[in-house]
């Protein structure tokens, strides 16, 4: 064990360890997570966590990866500087972070090693973060035999890359499925589906192949007026890939088909939108073929097949219409970090209030339509709902009764 004169906490090594890595978390294809033990008023007893450490690590999940529960998780891409390698494949690696502060007994580097080691049966690369003065040359040596990266902390948070990590390949288990999700472009992290009718966002592939601006089509044949977040939307659904220049996906492209071969160009199949305008009634009914079009494209999302399964068990298991809250607290006992990711708020005040030090669900909490992320309890709900696969619509946060919102499958087998 080495010892240490910095006065630097474990939180706070965390919070610049956060900065150094992932300056950009909020960017597309990063979602950065620390461990509830960091989401609590006190860090040890009499040694409060600054808000602004607090503020700086949400959001906060217990994620278990490798046998344990990193520090910091998350997946990024890394600067050239922190890797041992330039290439690490197509995608961005998932990164684990295990952090030692100054305690009374010293700063625990070697255990941090070799926790960080241990995250490697399923991270691509892993790191200790620890005071500078803290780190031996012992502890490099071993960081380095283990390919844990090794990152040094002075007390002006400034953080040196004293060995670069390897990055290594690995199985995937579900938890690092979910952090993959939400840093991909279907994630519900920072960006969401804001508007709760599957007809606004199959509209879009068809705009876009038209002939003319995307936009005016979207607005003059009133498929839909935001057209911001109707582009959004088809991208979450993976019916555009997009970025600078919008292209369709596959599915996209498919939509464009179904339109051309049912109404004979795209300009008449949306004319076919018009007739839907403000229409309340369960899209599937209202217009059958194109409500089996966006079953489809709601079913390709990856969240929705998971839903439809484990609502399927619950049924089998008498539970045939559960609550929210009965449904959260069933995801939760089979894959707690994407039941937090897809169901509950990523602020500092949701996550604080749902998730104990450890990572268990206070169910109470649940209770409260505040805590819920609207994209799923109220978007995709609707969705799911429209195209027939729910009975009952979702409800904005504000106006939820989660002890009264029923998830049951229209259509259990």
């Amino acid at each position: 064990m080495s010892s240490a004169a910095q006065p630097l906490s474990e939180p706070q090594v965390l919070a610049h360890t956060k900065r150094r890595l992932f300056p950009n978390d909020n960017e597309p294809s990063s979602y950065v997570v620390a461990d509830t033990q960091f989401s609590q008023d006190e860090w040890r007893p009499g040694s409060p966590i600054d808000p602004a450490v607090r503020d700086c690590l949400a959001p906060f999940n217990h994620v278990e990866i490798g046998g344990g529960f990193p520090d910091l998780v998350g997946v990024s891409p890394l600067e050239s500087e922190v890797l041992a390698v330039e290439r690490v494949g197509d995608e961005p690696p998932l990164v684990a972070i295990e952090a030692k502060g100054v305690t009374s007994a010293g700063v625990d580097t070697e255990r941090g090693i070799v926790q960080a080691y241990d995250r490697l049966h399923e991270a691509n690369a892993a790191y200790v973060a620890a005071p500078a003065r803290a780190i031996s040359e012992t502890d490099r040596t071993l960081a380095r035999e283990l390919n844990v990266g090794v990152l040094g902390v002075d007390s002006n948070g400034e953080v040196a890359v004293l060995e670069p990590a390897r990055v290594v390949g690995n199985r995937s288990s579900s938890e690092a499925t979910a952090l993959r999700f939400q840093a991909g472009a279907q994630g519900v992290a920072d960006k969401s589906f804001s508007l709760n009718h599957p007809k606004n966002y199959l509209g879009y592939p068809l705009a876009h192949y038209a002939d003319g601006d995307t936009a005016e089509l979207l607005s003059a044949y009133k498929v839909v007026s935001a057209v911001d977040d109707a582009r959004q939307g088809a991208a979450f659904l993976g019916l555009i890939e997009d970025g600078p220049r919008v292209e369709l996906t596959s599915l996209g492209a498919e939509v464009v088909r179904f339109g051309k071969d049912r109404y004979g160009s795209v300009e008449a199949a949306l004319e076919a939108f018009e007739d839907w305008y403000r229409s309340r009634t369960r899209f599937i009914d209202l217009a059958p073929a194109w409500g089996h079009l966006a079953r489809r494209v709601v079913f390709e999302y990856p969240a929705t097949e998971w839903l439809v399964t484990e609502l399927q068990t619950m049924h089998d298991d008498w539970q045939p219409e559960p609550s929210l809250v009965d449904l959260v607290v069933h995801l939760h006992t089979v894959q707690p970090t994407l039941a937090i990711e897809l169901f509950i708020r990523g602020t500092d005040d949701a996550r604080r209030r749902v998730l104990t030090e450890n990572g268990d669900l206070r169910r109470e909490a649940l209770a409260d339509g505040s805590v819920y992320h609207s994209p799923t309890v109220f978007q995709l709900k609707a969705m799911l709902y429209h195209t027939g696969i729910l009975t009952e619509r979702g409800a904005e946060p504000h106006r939820l009764e989660p002890t009264a919102d029923v998830w049951a499958l229209r259509e259990p087998l």
